[in-house]
């Protein structure tokens, strides 16, 4: 039964802090007996001032990042699923984008978030993430990591269940949920839909999340959640403070849960009309 460790974080305007957060932390997963570390959205910079943060995206200090994680992966034995950082994309624009680093190879697997956050909430918060970012292209999963065929997804994804249906149907064991979500829509949103999204895809869902008041002003929802094929959550991290908290997951309740409720074997084509 592999176990894994969920880091929660407040990531805030230093990349080079955050970085020395998560390398520490990867190193407690590994010595705590996980083989596999998870981290939230954009864990290496949450700086809603881009003026001020474009001097971290670019292709040195990405390499940087990479090098570092991939350096402490393979010496500790234990894979990392970096939630996501930005990268500079070649289109002036920039990628959220998640590494995921596999202990015995240093090129790490890649997942760009596909939809933009673009919304304006009620209590004035306004974001316009398609202003700055590019938009993924491909639906990405992993096989053979420790828990099997994982899928990638990052935060604002949550809200589109097709792309959990996609993963669904590629038999994804586990699907990750890196984000970062405002309090008010954490409140409102964040338990029920990953909950629905592990019921629907029947696997594993673990979703780290940033938390608390950020240097650059945000509030973050924290509660980084596990939540098994049938719904039941197996861990929550609260949403008061950052930290590092572990999980067993027991690979055999997928089958156990497809073979009661076949939802995936019988679902079939809605045709558009």
């Amino acid at each position: 039964m592999p176990k894994i460790a969920v880091l929660q974080m407040t990531s805030g305007i230093d990349p080079e802090a955050n970085l020395a957060t998560i390398l520490q932390s990867v190193r407690d997963a590994a010595e705590g007996g996980a083989q596999v570390v998870f981290t939230p959205e954009m864990s290496i910079l949450l700086d809603r001032d881009r003026q001020r943060s474009r001097r971290w995206v670019n292709p040195v200090w990405e390499q940087t990042v990479l090098d570092e994680l991939s350096l402490m992966s393979a010496k500790m034995q234990i894979d990392v699923a970096l939630g996501s950082m930005a990268v500079a994309s070649g289109t002036g624009k920039w990628a959220n984008r998640t590494h995921y680093f596999r202990q015995d190879n240093q090129n790490p697997d890649i997942y760009d978030k596909i939809h933009m956050f673009d919304v304006d909430l009620a209590n004035g918060e306004s974001w316009r993430e398609s202003n700055a970012y590019d938009p993924g292209r491909q639906v990405i999963d992993l096989a053979g990591t420790p828990l099997g065929r994982l899928g990638l997804t990052i935060c604002y994804d949550l809200r589109f269940p097709a792309l959990f249906g996609a993963l669904g149907d590629r038999r994804c064991d586990a699907i990750a949920v890196p984000a970062a979500f405002t309090r008010p829509t954490g409140a409102a949103h964040w338990h029920v839909m990953l909950r629905a999204r592990a019921i629907e895809a029947q696997a594993f869902v673990i979703a780290a999340a940033q938390v608390g008041r950020h240097q650059d002003g945000r509030e973050t929802y924290g509660h980084s959640l596990v939540v098994d094929p049938w719904g039941e959550v197996l861990l929550d991290m609260g949403g008061e403070a950052p930290g590092l908290a572990f999980c067993d997951i027991d690979l055999a309740r997928i089958a156990e849960v497809r073979a009661q409720v076949p939802a995936l074997a019988n679902r079939r084509a809605i045709a558009k009309s």
